[in-house]
């Protein structure tokens, strides 16, 4: 998607205005009939209100503000969807944003809804000239966004539709070594270093849990690992983000039950594609910290010399794990990645899985299950992100008590827990492995949309995660530059 500032002079056929409420209508280029049909449309609090003039296309956009910011963010990103299903539908191919507003995250929160909201996945679809949008262009009449401002959006959205691509990609075409392929060639167009390491170099290091879950498969694992160091980073302590990269999750020789639950989980790479696209998008925008990602990645079969319940396997970092389910298969590939993560020294790790049913259940797709460890303020930053692009956390407790839902009678642990708090008890798992400050995201609720479009989160991948990642870091580096990591900030709206 293009977005540019409109520098014609040439009136645009499809213009969009953005208005609070009814005093800003006289500011609106329309005949006095037209303004009275707005406005009687608006009595009717109709949010979309479209003038026709044959030959162009004028439509009021009446912007939803709730009293929370954040809630008002969401609002507008959401208008702005509507605004791409009404380019579809009308296959329109450009349009122009004029706002009333004056507010520049007003125009930047409806502008990201109508990109988002665009993006479709049409690879493999033999009609997709026909089915795909339109919609190629936004053009931004007037001097409120700066080209940085939309330089940056451009860059955020762009991201999130590569990681979407990945998510909804199917394994016969996206292995591991063919996703760590994919880091390979997007850390080379921005200047980060990528290293992939293969079966050989993942054996060496004696990562038991990704080597367990990959005896099933014909296809070799991989370890991929993203470094973003800029020269003037201003963290003496990397951030290592992991991602886990399960390919497809057959649920090995615990097999799961297909419907609506094998056959969407070419998903289970989510995490994975969330801390590729962010690191991508600090190092596209030169921001000045210094970031590690991390993704274990393989697929999980049943075939082959499949781990069976009951196998006690060797951790990297010496533990030893009994193996009772081997659907539970996300916790032992990050497990290796996690202990992997020590070497770097981290200020802090946070890793992003699609790793419980549990999670999903407990939030359905309008949360993320977080759990944390050593972390403070960085956690409530991490939340405050989550707030603004609305992908909020919610914090489930690591109380002692939950270990014992994990004591093996003949390994250090075991990889499940019992019927209840599975998320927790999966939290407890991976947290015998971080020995630092650390988040643990569990995404599996919000990470793929089976049916129904949720807004501009549209059907498939969603790669919930790659926003949240960018404006913590955005806001931490504003908060390490002045000193005060949670200091005051003046409202968004």
């Amino acid at each position: 998607m293009i977005l540019k500032k409109n520098t014609s002079d040439t009136l645009h056929p499809n213009r969009i205005f953005l208005l609070k409420d009814s005093s800003e209508l006289s500011q609106l280029p329309v005949s006095d009939e037209e303004r009275t049909y707005i406005q009687n449309k608006l009595n009717n609090e109709q949010r979309l209100i479209e003038i026709n003039r044959f030959t162009s296309k004028l439509l009021v956009v009446s912007i939803s503000t709730p009293k929370d910011e954040y809630a008002a963010l969401e609002a507008l990103r959401r208008q702005g969807n509507s605004v791409a299903q009404w380019a579809k539908e009308e296959k329109i191919k450009s349009i122009e944003v004029n706002s009333l507003t004056e507010s520049a995250a007003i125009t930047l929160a409806f502008a990201e809804g109508v990109v988002l909201g665009s993006y479709q996945f049409t690879k493999y679809n033999s009609k997709a000239e026909k089915i795909k949008t339109t919609l190629e262009e936004i053009s931004f009449n007037g001097d409120l966004l700066s080209d940085k401002q939309l330089e940056e959006l451009f860059v955020i959205t762009d991201a999130v539709c590569k990681a979407r691509d990945l998510i909804n990609e199917p394994v016969i075409s996206l292995n591991a070594e063919k996703l760590s392929s994919v880091f390979q060639q997007m850390g080379n167009e921005v200047g980060i270093r990528t290293e992939i390491l293969g079966k050989e170099q993942i054996e060496a290091l004696g990562m038991g849990g990704l080597l367990a879950v990959n005896k099933g498969s014909l296809d070799p694992p991989t370890f991929s690992i993203l470094e973003w160091k800029p020269e003037q980073a201003i963290n003496k302590q990397p951030i290592v983000l992991v991602g886990k990269g399960i390919v497809f999750d057959t649920g090995g020789l615990s097999l799961k039950p297909t419907a609506k639950s094998m056959d969407y989980m070419k998903c289970d790479m989510a995490g994975a594609a969330a801390v590729a696209a962010a690191i991508y998008v600090a190092a596209r925008n030169r921001l000045p910290l210094h970031l590690v990602a991390l993704v274990p990645a393989t697929d999980n079969r049943p075939g082959g010399n499949a781990i069976t319940p009951g196998d006690v396997i060797t951790i990297s970092n010496g533990a030893t794990v009994e193996v009772l389910n081997t659907d539970a298969e996300g916790r032992l590939i990050l497990a290796d990645a996690l202990s992997y993560a020590k070497k770097y020294g981290p200020m802090l790790v946070i890793d992003l899985a699609t790793l419980t049913g549990s999670a999903a259940m407990t939030l359905g797709n309008h949360g993320i299950v977080a759990m944390r460890s050593q972390c403070g303020e960085l956690f409530e930053l991490l939340k405050n992100a989550g707030d603004r692009v609305y992908e909020r956390l919610v914090e489930l407790p690591l109380w002692e008590e939950y270990d014992e839902m994990i004591k093996s009678n003949i390994a250090d642990m075991k990889n499940i827990g019992g019927g209840e708090a599975g998320a927790i008890s999966a939290g407890k798992f991976l947290q015998r492995f971080a020995d630092y400050p650390w988040i643990h995201l569990d995404i599996a609720g919000p990470a793929f949309l089976h049916t129904t479009a949720d807004h501009y989160r549209t059907v498939g991948g969603t790669a919930t995660g790659v926003r949240l990642l960018i404006d913590f870091f955005n806001l931490l580096v504003q908060g390490m530059g002045s000193g005060s990591i949670l200091k005051e900030r003046p409202p968004i709206v």
